[in-house]
């Protein structure tokens, strides 16, 4: 079915918010999330201060449209990694190229990655659905992780992963019906692990925190996401 044709105005205002997105990614790439000011951009655009509030009533709400368009994105760069490797790719090397693309697009826009992972801004608090975007990223992982065989050390975090999604019919929703071959509390339990390595590694990439220490980002990523490969037995 063709979609519903929109009418100029419908228009209009669909690129004015997408230019109003564009100059405050411009001013959080230049000075963090400190530096988005709705009057600045207002005044870039060409509204006064009361019309831009027509496409955005307030300075969280731009941050929230941010901030699910950052996690639609990282989250669509993890499947198409995913979706891109062989089938009969080993669950490490599934880890591998999935923490992999997480950096990637880390690396390419940090300024987008540090407003998901990053401080907590000041005063702001996001919607519940954001919620569901950051399942998104790591819906891809659960998969590698759902036939593991846990050691010792993960088995305490396997447990209360097990436990949280028998208490949580929202987390039992989602995480069940991606791990039919498998347990769902192991592969919740891999995959929150992962994100922990992932983004404790990244994050301190991004931020400058590896500056002059000799290494590269991908390969202390690498050696974090095999350890974590060894202690959920994945070949």
């Amino acid at each position: 079915m063709a979609g519903t044709a929109q009418s100029p105005r419908a228009r209009y205002r669909e690129q004015t918010r997408a230019e109003i997105k564009e100059i405050a990614l411009r001013q959080l790439a230049e000075g963090g999330t400190a530096a988005v000011a709705l009057v600045r951009i207002a005044k870039e655009v060409g509204l006064s201060g009361p019309a831009l509030y027509r496409y955005f009533d307030s300075r969280d709400a731009l941050l929230t449209d941010l901030i699910r368009d950052a996690y639609a994105d990282l989250a669509a760069a993890v499947t198409a990694a995913a979706d891109a490797l062989p089938p009969d790719t080993s669950p490490r090397a599934r880890a591998r190229a999935l923490a992999g693309a997480c950096r990637t697009w880390a690396v390419a826009q940090p300024h987008r990655y540090l407003l998901i992972e990053g401080t907590p801004v000041p005063g702001y608090t996001a919607p519940a659905d954001t919620l569901d975007s950051a399942r998104a990223v790591l819906e891809p992982f659960l998969a590698v992780f759902e036939a593991a065989e846990p050691s010792a050390a993960v088995r305490p975090v396997v447990e209360q992963m097990t436990a949280w999604a028998e208490r949580d019919t929202t987390v039992a929703h989602w995480a069940r019906p991606r791990t039919p071959g498998g347990s769902a509390g192991v592969a919740l339990a891999g995959a929150v692990l992962a994100w922990s390595h992932m983004h404790g590694a990244i994050g301190l990439e991004v931020s400058g925190q590896f500056e002059g220490m000799g290494h590269d980002g991908s390969t202390l990523l690498t050696a974090q996401i095999d350890a974590l490969a060894d202690a959920f037995g994945l070949d």
